[in-house]
């Protein structure tokens, strides 16, 4: 029996376990932030913005069908999952240790997990100089997006309301 969303292939004396389930949610929040066009692709904030996507379609799919959904049928739940009100990170924790549970359980790979990990990893460890959305720039008005108070921030925090807006685009 195979892992959820993954597929085995027989090489020569062994098995490879693609992880296919991550793959396509990566692949899926790459084509709606480059479809909503808001930042360059080579970008932190692009990526970002595509990790925490890509985290949420991943870790939504509670019946292993990922490979198998109409994105249109799914941008509700995406749209709630990445709210401003959502407790998202808590959520990513929770469903990261109950896939990690699975996992250990079964004694199998889990190698789309194993890249889920890695990008949740990078979101929190990695910080990106952005706009301070707190502060009152001296009373006057900021013209341009480089100009005004920046603060350094965790990627997530960036790349989630990025993914959000995405979502809306598309």
């Amino acid at each position: 029996m195979q892992h959820r969303g993954q597929e085995s292939t027989d090489g020569s004396g062994g098995e490879l376990t693609v992880p296919m389930a991550w793959l396509y949610a990566e692949y899926i929040a790459d084509e709606l932030l480059r479809t909503g066009d808001l930042m360059p692709p080579t970008s932190f904030e692009f990526r970002a913005g595509r990790d925490a996507l890509a985290l949420t379609i991943f870790l939504s799919d509670t019946e292993g069908e990922l490979s198998g959904i109409r994105v249109v049928t799914q941008l509700e739940t995406w749209l709630s999952l990445t709210a401003y009100d959502q407790p998202w990170q808590e959520w990513v924790r929770d469903r990261l240790a109950e896939l990690a549970a699975e996992a250990a359980g079964s004694g199998r790979p889990a190698p789309d997990l194993e890249l889920a990990q890695e990008a949740w990893r990078w979101l929190q460890e990695t910080e990106l100089l952005a706009p301070d959305l707190n502060a009152v720039p001296g009373g006057a008005p900021v013209v341009g997006e480089d100009e005004g108070p920046k603060v350094w921030t965790p990627a997530w925090q960036l790349g989630l309301p990025l993914g959000h807006l995405a979502i809306h685009l598309f």
